[in-house]
């Protein structure tokens, strides 16, 4: 920026007014976070707006994403009511909730009769699109920044996937095909699994300067199986347990404590917690299938929908700007690659959708898979790492991804705005599923 232009100096001073105020109200000189006073009421906007958010989603089909992004903007970089060395400090907690309660919501809300049907059709865009944006974004690196290869396959594999927290959450909402849902939540889920797990592995081989293909195999599959018990070894029998606990008064509270038990234990052998989380959830959310297809009774119970969507909506919220509390804007050059590598992502996107989608599915199906391109939580956390670890260019990271992040969740908006002109196959009736808590 041009700072000796006068009309920068007088915003940038503007700024600095502001944030010396945030600094005279809060705890003390030096303090990373604003009084309770004030974080309470940046709190409040953040539910207000995220309420007023979803209304608006409803009304015109365009999520609110790109708008919490920016508030969280405004409460960190420009105003400074939470600094960065804070959001760096909460990071691996927020990452953490946000996670196992994000995937589990997903994994209740999938049906495994639709993941049967739509399972090929999942992998098939995990495996292209994440080889697609992998690829785009190394080369970009490489030749655009002048990085090593391996950082530059590091930088991909880290925005490789789409964000299964947003996909979860726009997709429940959408009036696409049944099948057309189950394949995009499966395939983001699958997605942030694999570049969480790839870039770990990754992480390793820039500290040694060696990668081996033995060891990604070794660890993906160690993972794959840890998630796999983990989720069935305990659903199956807590569907049981919570039917004996149907009249609890807190049986969902105690779901809950069994969840961030399941994370703890996937960590200590391996494992994220991503998959643990979604698959624990797919359990109780098909237990009606399941019961049905081992021929066993048992008394109807289900999880309380309304304080699940409650709790589900609050982290969801806190996660957008959170995300936005992550921005930072140091070089231009860092800005511009974002932008054009969250446009190339997109461009692969679509070639992939048309490629795979040949039939089965409506123009409305291809036109909203094309547009879910929505990098989040898993890149956010990641993009964090090689500066903690000390990794060269480890300051870029951050930078480069949130811009990656803000241009591909603006892209998602953008279209599916224009997505919401196409009548969907059902009928008439608009863009955006009516749905009502149980």
């Amino acid at each position: 920026m041009d700072v000796d232009n006068p009309g920068m100096e007088i915003i940038l001073n503007g700024l600095a007014n502001i944030q010396r105020f945030i600094g005279e109200v809060s705890m003390g000189e030096g303090s990373l976070i604003a009084s309770a006073p004030i974080l309470l009421l940046a709190a409040s906007v953040v539910i207000i707006l995220g309420v007023l958010g979803e209304a608006f989603f409803k009304k015109t089909g365009i999520p609110d994403i790109a708008f919490l992004m920016i508030l969280g903007v405004m409460i960190g970089p420009v105003i400074g009511i939470v600094q960065p060395a804070a959001v760096i400090e909460i990071v691996p907690y927020f990452a953490a909730l946000a996670l196992i309660i994000i995937m589990f919501d997903g994994g209740y809300n999938l049906k495994i009769g639709q993941i049967l049907k739509t399972a090929h059709f999942s992998v098939i865009l995990v495996i292209l699109g994440f080889a697609a944006a992998v690829g785009t974004v190394s080369v970009f690196a490489h030749y655009g920044l002048g990085w090593e290869w391996l950082d530059s396959i590091l930088l991909g594999t880290i925005v490789g996937g789409s964000s299964s927290i947003i996909v979860f959450g726009l997709v429940r909402k959408l009036r696409i095909s049944e099948k057309a849902k189950s394949m995009l939540s499966f395939e983001s889920a699958l997605t942030d699994i694999l570049s969480t797990i790839v870039a770990f592995i990754l992480f390793e081989a820039v500290l040694t300067g060696s990668f081996s293909i033995d060891l990604l195999g070794e660890t993906l599959g160690r993972a794959i199986a840890v998630g796999l018990i983990l989720g069935f070894g305990v659903g199956i029998p807590w569907m049981f347990i919570i039917s004996k606990l149907s009249n609890a008064q807190h049986n969902y509270m105690l779901t809950l404590g069994v969840l961030f038990l399941l994370f703890f234990l996937a960590n200590s052998f391996g494992e994220s917690g991503a998959l643990t989380a979604l698959v624990f959830g797919l359990m109780l959310g098909n237990k009606k299938y399941l019961l049905k297809k081992l021929r066993i009774k048992l008394p109807e119970h289900t999880i309380d929908n309304s304080l699940h969507s409650q709790v589900t909506f609050i982290v969801r919220a806190f996660f957008f700007v959170f995300v936005g509390l992550l921005a930072s804007f140091g070089q231009i050059e860092y800005v511009i690659f974002g932008i054009v590598a969250a446009v190339a992502i997109y461009i692969g996107r679509i070639i992939i959708t048309h490629t795979a989608l040949v039939r089965g599915f409506s123009k409305l199906d291809k036109k909203v898979t094309s547009v879910m391109i929505p990098r989040g939580l898993a890149a956010a956390v990641l993009a964090t790492i090689p500066l903690t670890m000390g990794l060269q260019n480890g300051e870029a990271y951050p930078q480069i991804i949130f811009f990656i992040i803000l241009s591909s969740v603006i892209i998602t908006t953008i279209g599916l705005g224009s997505a919401k002109k196409i009548e969907p196959p059902e009928g008439s009736g608009g863009f955006v599923t009516e749905t009502k808590d149980k």
